[in-house]
């Protein structure tokens, strides 16, 4: 394994210390002195008295900042946990203590935030980006990191992947979000993810993605061990991600599909130049095949399909850009999440019993690698159930293997629709209706109906031309395609499905409205 990230960024600044390491706005650092502000952050973080695997609570937009803190925690023996902005200030507060910050790096625009963690965790200091302090008992970031030396504290080298260095909280679009521990191990991609995007020194990567999902926070990792250049995009604003594709010729980035969703439907995409662009990864939520295809038409490159989630650093499966053929006989794999690396083994199982399925057969999947992560911080009880009594993570998702090896994805098992005492997963129902011209975004879920149990229910947003659209006409489009039982019952058309930060849809939203609005 290795060289962990660390090592790898120590090695740039000996031997290309000139060479462009991350980009935010105008301004870009170097790998030389993204080494050096490194050092002198974990130096001035032990220098408030931290001790080893203490917690640095992160609010700050993809950026120098960022990649500056997550590095200096590594070196340092330290654990970044980056934390949901869009979170309100209790839930802020909630994780900040549930994490149990010993100090906060915040950009001042989430000044608020950061100081409803603070109110607390009165011990922790809080540091904010710029060059003054806005408050009292605040430190200027810029000024406290002058103060300390560019000494490398020398972690995060051979022997210690192990040693945990970020640690994500979970979505929470369920229940209470909880940390996920991540090590040095669990970050290292290897020849294998290395060599299957395709990254060199050369490469220029965009990281679009908020640095508290597990796709920000990897692919800036996989970027600066390679030795690439990242260009971050603090804000994601579809006409300016695509400006920046065009000015700094990327070559590789990762998107979820709700972003290929907006940007596939900028009126002006097909005029742009993507032709440096090698690499498109996506992943992180499902994705339609009419999606798929348009973005494939769109940008022209290889696309990279990653199956994982938080609790597998993101790495599970991969569909390659060669299994990517729209037009040729093995078509149907673009409904697949791929199949697995040689470093990582895939199964899916009877959720009840455990037991190994046969190919074709839908179960849980269960997955195990160096990738997975050792648990969630102090839940000792939910880390005991994420894993099986043989070490196979349960990843909450359905789905099953063909004879072939390759993955499909039918939900999460806990969004099963049964209906009439049939197993219904909404993935296919959408994909099914988003065949249709005039939809542009859809989801499908359970609702609660007193003859069959559950009804399957489609969230439908239309096109802006797309006319008179009845629920009737959807619900004959599906069934043309589907099973007649899998159609949906019932069609709601709004004006745009709710999300969360990282494009995931939210469906308990929608069951919610759903049933507050029934007599």
């Amino acid at each position: 394994m290795g060289p962990f990230l660390p090592d790898a960024v120590r090695d740039h600044a000996v031997h290309r210390p000139d060479a462009p390491a991350v980009t935010e706005g105008g301004r870009t650092v170097s790998y030389g002195e993204l080494d050096a502000r490194s050092n002198r952050l974990a130096q001035a973080l032990l220098a408030e008295g931290l001790p080893p695997g203490a917690r640095v609570g992160c609010l700050a937009r993809p950026g120098l900042l960022t990649a500056e803190a997550l590095l200096a925690c590594a070196k340092a023996g330290l654990v970044l946990t980056p934390v949901n902005w869009r979170l309100a200030e209790p839930e802020l507060a909630a994780v900040g203590r549930d994490a149990e910050f010993a100090a906060v790096l915040t950009q001042e625009e989430f000044l608020p935030g950061a100081r409803a963690i603070r109110a607390v965790l009165p011990k922790a200091p809080l540091i904010v980006d710029g060059p003054s302090a806005p408050g009292p008992d605040e430190l200027a970031h810029e000024l406290w990191l002058g103060s300390a030396p560019d000494r490398d504290p020398g972690r995060g080298g051979p022997g210690e992947a192990d040693t945990v260095c970020l640690q994500l909280y979970t979505s929470g679009t369920t229940g209470q979000p909880k940390g996920v521990l991540t090590t040095l191990g669990n970050l290292d991609g290897g020849p294998h993810i290395l060599g299957e995007v395709g990254w060199d020194a050369d490469s220029v990567s965009m990281n679009a993605m908020p640095f508290f999902h597990i796709a920000g926070a990897g692919w800036l990792v996989q970027a600066l061990v390679v030795g690439a250049h990242t260009v971050t995009v603090p804000d994601l604003v579809p006409q300016r991600v695509v400006e920046i594709m065009e000015e700094r010729r990327i070559t590789h980035t990762f998107f979820v599909p709700a972003v290929l969703h907006m940007l596939t439907a900028l009126p002006d995409i097909t005029a742009r130049d993507f032709s440096a662009l090698r690499l498109i990864a996506y992943g992180a939520s499902p994705i339609t095949p009419a999606l798929l295809r348009r973005s494939m038409d769109v940008f022209g490159c290889g696309f990279l399909q990653i199956y994982g989630q938080t609790e597998t650093a993101g790495a599970a499966t991969r569909l390659l850009p060669q299994d990517h053929d729209p037009d040729g006989p093995r078509a149907h794999l673009l409904r697949s999440a791929g199949n697995t690396r040689p470093d990582v083994e895939v199964r899916v199982v009877d959720p009840v019993s455990g037991e190994p399925l046969p190919s074709g057969a839908v179960g849980e999947i269960c997955t195990r690698s160096h990738y997975v992560t050792p648990g969630y911080w102090h839940r000792p009880e939910e880390s005991a159930r994420l894993f099986t009594e043989d070490g196979w993570l349960r990843t909450g998702d359905a789905g099953y293997l063909d004879a072939d090896g390759y993955l499909f994805i039918t939900d999460r098992i806990k969004d099963m629709v049964i209906t009439g005492g049939e197993n219904v997963y909404p993935v296919e129902v959408e994909a099914a209706l988003s065949e249709h011209p005039a939809v542009l975004d859809v989801a499908v879920f359970g609702t609660p109906d007193e003859r069959w149990g559950e009804a399957v229910t489609a969230a439908v947003v239309l096109r802006p031309d797309a006319g008179e659209v009845s629920s009737a006409e959807l619900i004959a489009f599906a069934r043309e395609r589907i099973a007649s039982y899998k159609k949906p019952r019932i069609v709601l058309f709004l004006d745009e499905l709710p999300r969360n930060p990282t494009g995931k849809i939210l469906k308990r939203v929608l069951r919610e409205r759903f049933v507050e609005q029934q007599p």
